[in-house]
């Protein structure tokens, strides 16, 4: 008698799933795909990062050619987002200030990650004067205002784009350091933290690779927003002049270029802005998902 073939898969699927548990990483992006705006925010930064990437090859024209003649031209097909006050090809602009925003927004979360997750988990860990004093330095950073803190930083260092990544990611790690203590603090008296310290664990070994990889998951989601924080703050200060110098573009810097020819040339603000707003709301989803997939109360 013929084997019935649903039978079949069914013994199949058994089979499979005996063999071997699903891994961390396999769950994890089962349960992301589950999240469609966070999937398709993914695959719309993979084709900014890919246009960033490959610039040179996506621009048509050069980016600080020029043109009088045809200056406050509308989008055509010579131009596909016109041209700005100085008859330079936005489109081209666009694509080349996309190396500069999306750049900002890793490193400078980078730094912030770095510098977070560093005195988070020394202050949680240790507990006691070091966690005073490094909670009040925390506090006196969190209380300027940050935009206040960049305009001063940026006033007194060379604004390379450089070193506006880095000050962007100093000023922004207290909330992420206050994130890590709080994970580390109830992670310091698990059993795994205990028996490791009673085999005669170093108190680094044990914060690097016993604890922080175990508080991880916040970690990155919180890493996907400042990437969208740090975005929008290159672009407040290229929009008030203070970011990126001409004639290189960013985003920034075309939406301040453009906002004194609203009324005649709104094609100059549109494109730059709208390509902010998809940006920062792409890593904003990406965080949602990540945020479901990591969470480990939503475990199945």
């Amino acid at each position: 008698m013929a084997n019935n073939p649903q039978s079949k898969q069914l013994t199949d699927k058994k089979q499979n799933m005996e063999k071997g548990a699903e891994t961390w990483g396999q769950m994890v992006w089962r349960r992301f795909r589950r999240h469609r705006l966070a999937v398709i925010s993914m695959y719309v930064l993979a084709i900014l990062y890919l246009v960033a990437i490959f610039a040179p090859y996506v621009a048509t024209h050069d980016f600080a050619h020029v043109d009088p003649i045809n200056r406050l031209q509308p989008p055509s097909s010579e131009h596909l987002f016109g041209t700005d006050r100085l008859g330079r090809d936005v489109f081209t602009r666009v694509v080349w200030g996309s190396r500069v925003s999306l750049s900002v927004g890793f490193v400078a979360a980078g730094v912030a990650v770095l510098l977070g997750t560093v005195i988070g988990a020394v202050s949680g860990y240790f507990g006691g004067w070091v966690d005073h004093m490094l909670q009040r330095f925390t506090e006196i950073v969190q209380s300027f205002p940050t935009m206040f803190l960049l305009l001063t930083i940026i006033a007194i260092v060379d604004r390379s784009i450089f070193n506006i990544m880095v000050v962007i990611g100093i000023t922004s790690w207290p909330g992420l350091a206050r994130l890590v203590r709080g994970e580390v603090l109830s992670l310091r008296k698990q059993e795994f933290t205990e028996a490791a310290r009673s085999i005669g664990a170093t108190d680094s070994r044990i914060i690097f690779k016993h604890i922080l990889p175990n508080a991880m998951a916040p970690v990155i989601v919180n890493a996907t927003l400042r990437i969208a924080g740090a975005i929008l703050a290159e672009s407040a200060l290229s929009f008030l002049g203070l970011g990126v110098q001409e004639p290189f573009p960013s985003w920034g810097s075309i939406l301040n270029a453009g906002r004194n020819h609203l009324r005649y040339g709104i094609w100059i603000t549109l494109f730059p802005g709208l390509l902010i707003f998809i940006t920062v709301l792409a890593f904003n989803y990406i965080g949602d998902g990540l945020r479901d997939a990591l969470d480990p109360r939503l475990q199945e």
